[in-house]
């Protein structure tokens, strides 16, 4: 399985933007198709983005849409996550996961490979 490490979280006024990385090991990246997910304080996970292994299609969640945008090198074995207009309401922990092969997915099961978390904090 790939081990993946987030970064990039912080603190940022509302409006803001951030950029979080997620860089995975070993050499097989360009096989899984990736996600962010993210968990705010008494909520349950949810789905945020979700970028093919080829990084040719992407899928959002609707509270993000036209915000966010999810990209992938995997020459540098990365995903990224730009956020953009950022709300209150996108504080939460983030967390990279991943699924070995095609596709688009989005459901919690759907991922083998889980990421640590990277807390966002969005101040009014």
């Amino acid at each position: 399985q790939v081990q993946l490490v987030e970064s990039g979280g912080g603190l940022v006024q509302a409006g803001g933007s951030l950029r979080l990385s997620c860089a995975a090991s070993g050499r097989t990246f360009s096989s899984y198709a990736m996600a962010w997910l993210r968990q705010a304080p008494g909520k349950e996970r949810e789905f945020v983005a979700s970028i093919s292994n080829s990084g040719g299609d992407t899928y959002y969640a609707d509270s993000v849409k036209a915000r966010f945008t999810i990209s992938r090198d995997n020459a540098k074995n990365t995903v990224y996550l730009q956020m953009s207009s950022l709300k209150p309401e996108d504080t939460a922990v983030y967390y990279c996961a991943a699924r070995l092969g095609i596709g688009l997915w989005y459901r919690l099961a759907d991922f083998s490979s889980w990421g640590q978390g990277t807390q966002v904090t969005v101040s009014s």
